[in-house]
């Protein structure tokens, strides 16, 4: 009876260099985008609505008026 050994080591992630750093070039730009989007989403919720109509006492305008 012969038996038939099967080398593995080639799907091996840590022992093929060529298919390890295919997967963590792929995940460093799959965690870069996700981290540029998400921080775009963070600035557009929190972003500048405009300005609030904010009532300014008569005496420290411009040209102030007083009683």
């Amino acid at each position: 009876m012969a038996y038939e050994v099967s080398d593995n080591s080639n799907k091996d992630f840590t022992k093929n260099w060529v298919n390890s750093s295919r997967f963590l070039f792929y995940l460093q730009v799959f965690c870069l985008l996700a981290f540029i989007l998400g921080g775009c989403y963070k600035l557009y919720t929190y972003r500048y609505k405009g300005t609030p109509d904010v009532e300014i006492q008569k005496s420290s305008q411009y040209k102030p008026e007083y009683k």
